[in-house]
């Protein structure tokens, strides 16, 4: 496996405004890309609404509005560098909580949440169907295995996407903050990277809505679950 650049956006999304989150993500690529030379961005889970979405997503508007700014994504977002970015999207099978992959003008790749919280502060059962498959993307010889935040605690995902070849988990997150979770976090992660013996990557929003807030500390630990980098908490990196 080559040398990979891989670039955690660490972002505050606006609840509702998906044209102005897509021009963030935009821009934000178009800065890695120039600063870091990156080969993979990846921002949080269900960035283009922002997090969480709850009753906007029954509004009939909202699939015409994600695909606007997503053919907008496509059209405008710098080439020669894999995006993955969180949206919910209605497919033939339900609506899904989703991460898709764009490259070169083309979305290649779409992975639906396949653990939804349904306790404490979250309700996703009241809005998405569960995903059932895993997604292993390749891009410059590393094998990238897309997971959605709940899927890392959940566990089975994890498993699967490990199943299916990956050698590098990524996992888009909106995971609001409150006393120890940092520390809760870090160990559960560096656990199932020495279970599965792969890095792992973890993207999390920074900002606050209504009750939640969002405190970044997004980080990589190796595959012996030794922790590698970690982006600041509280704010955008």
């Amino acid at each position: 496996m080559q040398d990979l650049t891989l670039v955690m956006a660490q972002l505050d999304p606006l609840v509702g405004d998906i044209p102005g989150n897509a021009e963030l993500a935009i821009e934000t690529v178009r800065e890695a890309c120039i600063e870091h030379k990156a080969d993979v961005v990846v921002l949080p889970e269900l960035f283009l609404t922002g997090y969480p979405p709850e009753d906007l997503l029954l509004r009939d508007s909202m699939e015409n509005r994600l695909d606007a700014a997503r053919r907008r994504m496509a059209k405008k977002m710098a080439r020669d560098v894999m995006v993955i970015v969180g949206y919910p999207g209605r497919r033939k099978s339900g609506y899904y909580n989703l991460a898709g992959v764009l490259y070169n003008g083309e979305w290649i790749g779409e992975y639906a949440k396949q653990a939804l919280p349904n306790y404490l502060v979250f309700d996703e059962h009241r809005y998405f169907k569960s995903g059932r498959q895993p997604l292993v993307i390749e891009h410059r010889g590393a094998r990238l295995g897309i997971l959605i935040c709940e899927d890392l605690w959940e566990g089975k995902p994890v498993r699967k996407a490990c199943e299916a070849g990956a050698d590098i988990l990524v996992t888009l997150n909106a995971s609001p903050f409150h006393q120890n979770k940092p520390a809760e976090r870090l160990e559960l992660f560096a656990n199932w990277a020495k279970t599965v013996q792969r890095p792992l990557v973890y993207v999390n929003q920074i900002g606050g809505q209504d009750d939640l807030v969002f405190d970044g500390g997004s980080l990589v630990v190796d595959a012996k679950g030794e922790l590698q980098v970690r982006a600041p908490h509280w704010q955008v990196a």
